[in-house]
């Protein structure tokens, strides 16, 4: 149990946070006046997404300068950061405030780009988070922001949805970004792997593809 420790509780805080946000968009509660300011559900739901949003910060913050980088941490923070983005995209189509095939596009790229790290982890390579990347996810939570916001006040309707294409141009790119990446670094691999091969293996390598119907 070493591994739970206050940047990893971060973490978990986080994916707790998902149904509560998720519950609160789609319920459109709770709504009322305390001292005659308004705080309707999308003001509740603005303000749960960006206290998720920044124990992201505090997590990698505090894990770097604690020095308490562990396993569990590095798996679950990624996770939590596509649950998140995921739910409240998702949640955003279901209130009409989002085209599903633009959230299909940015949760498409990022599952996509965790299964290539995967692939490259398994190989022992590493594909670095890129500057694009991040500022995709700052302007992911933005975007869900404006558009959370837009429910009851529609002035933030267009800044919303501009935001939202930038999103998707840039989940694009740096989708494209991450694959050549990957690609290369799995192609060096492979090349690596196949100089390696003694003759003998190279033989029957050989013989196995020229036996194949």
């Amino acid at each position: 149990m070493a591994e739970l420790n206050l940047p990893n509780g971060l973490t978990i805080l986080r994916i707790f946070f998902v149904p509560l946000l998720v519950v609160v968009l789609l319920t459109r509660e709770p709504n009322f006046n305390f001292l005659g300011l308004p705080f309707h559900f999308e003001m509740w739901g603005v303000l749960i997404l960006l206290v998720a949003a920044s124990t992201d910060m505090a997590d990698g913050y505090l894990a770097r300068k604690r020095r308490e980088v562990t396993t569990l941490g590095i798996l679950l923070d990624p996770i939590a950061d596509k649950l998140l983005i995921s739910a409240a995209f998702i949640s955003l189509v279901e209130m009409g405030l989002a085209p599903a095939w633009m959230v299909v596009i940015v949760i498409g790229r990022d599952f996509t780009v965790m299964g290539l790290r995967n692939i490259a982890a398994s190989e022992g390579l590493t594909i670095p988070a890129s500057a694009l990347g991040k500022t995709k996810m700052v302007l992911e939570v933005l975007t869900v922001c404006m558009l959370i916001l837009a429910a009851k006040h529609h002035g933030f309707r267009l800044i919303g949805t501009t935001l939202l294409w930038l999103v998707v141009i840039s989940s694009v790119v740096s989708a494209v970004h991450y694959f050549r990446v990957f690609w290369s670094q799995v192609n060096v691999r492979i090349k690596q792997r196949q100089r390696n091969l003694n003759p003998v293996d190279q033989e029957k390598k050989t013989q196995d593809v020229a036996a194949r119907p």
